[in-house]
């Protein structure tokens, strides 16, 4: 056991803590005693860190842990060489960290080992005591059942329309040749998910219409602004690009303008996706958890092409949240709402 290791059991966690760690070792990435682990976290999270050390210490397999600001000065640039190294001889991972602005990149060069070598990894960005006491004690088999049902629908899906009361009217058109997945919580190596889980997602072949974010922005925006209930962001969308946003909050509107202009791609839908974790009751402002919420969140910038066949790429990707969706799907058998202001019509 490393020195970083022992430093981190020796940390006392809140008690509370306990049943998100188990259920994310456990449950959520299975993690067996022949596996070996590295999980990556820094000092704002250690805390949450050790609760998921002594769950690993449980499994008793072997695991290294490293802590970014051991490695290199925050914000990255890129991630640190010896955690990429170790990440070559694990099968799982799990990433526990509190993000900085325009770590992105070094977030992708993590993530394209994990899709090189089909490990099994958790993102936990911006994980927090609150959400591994809400999201974290989700029944994760339950969301897996309500999230393959979902799946099998929105794959027939050859368009999606969704509206809320708060002004939201988008219709995604879908792309035959682009994949749908569900990150339920239950982890495998075809896809990696984020903790806590309960999503299905693609790229959309086209979205057009008025998406209303009276939920949360997501990346650095999301610590910066909060619960957008009061000021709401609207972004305006033609031909899957952003054609405005407005809002009362008007440095809300320009970071929100500037982030998605940051390259060719950076205002392009690139996610369309359907929240899927019952456990989570209520939008707190953290993006992790906040869109996972039952409803529909799309993201704008990389579209996870590795994944999902979009043959495009960005440097960015920024998930926005609304509340209260009406969801119909089309297919060739017909129409089909399976949600109705914010509640599911499908049983789990």
């Amino acid at each position: 056991m490393t020195e970083t290791s022992k430093r981190l059991l020796s940390i006392d966690y809140p008690a509370e803590l306990k049943p998100g760690a188990l259920s994310a070792v456990s449950t959520c990435l299975r993690i067996q005693p022949a596996e070996k682990v590295t999980l990556i976290t820094d000092r704002a999270t250690e805390p949450i860190a050790a609760a998921l050390g002594a769950q690993l210490v449980e499994r008793g397999c072997v695991w290294d842990v490293f802590l970014l600001e051991d490695l290199a000065p925050r914000p990255l640039v890129d991630m640190p060489a010896a955690v990429l190294a170790d990440m070559e001889t694990s099968q799982v991972s799990i990433f526990a960290v509190q993000v900085q602005p325009n770590e992105l990149h070094s977030r992708m060069q993590m993530t394209d080992v994990v899709n090189r070598r089909h490990m099994r990894h958790a993102h936990m960005v911006n994980i927090t005591p609150e959400i591994m006491c809400q999201g974290m004690r989700a029944d994760f088999n339950l969301v897996d059942r309500l999230s393959q049902k979902v799946l099998e629908r929105v794959r027939k899906a050859t368009r999606i329309r969704a509206t809320t009361a708060a002004g939201t009217d988008i219709t995604a058109e879908m792309n035959p040749g682009y994949k749908w997945f569900k990150t339920s919580g239950i982890i495998s190596p075809e896809k990696w998910g984020n903790l806590p889980g309960g999503e299905c997602f693609t790229s959309p072949g086209e979205v057009n219409g008025r998406f209303v974010v009276d939920g949360v922005v997501g990346d650095w925006l999301c610590a910066r602004y909060g619960l957008l209930a009061a000021t709401p962001l609207t972004i305006a969308i033609a031909g899957n690009r952003i054609v405005s946003c407005t809002s009362v909050n008007k440095r809300l509107e320009e970071d929100f303008w500037a982030y998605t202009h940051t390259d060719e791609n950076s205002d392009r839908v690139g996610e369309f996706a359907i929240g899927t974790n019952l456990g989570v009751e209520r939008v707190i402002g953290n993006i992790l958890q906040d869109e996972k919420f039952p409803g529909i969140h799309i993201a704008f910038g990389n579209p996870y092409g590795e994944h999902t066949g979009a043959p495009w790429r960005s440097g960015t990707h920024i998930d926005v949240v609304g509340l209260g969706f009406n969801i119909w799907l089309e297919s060739e058998a017909g129409q089909e709402q399976i949600m109705r202001e914010g509640r599911f019509l499908i049983a789990a």
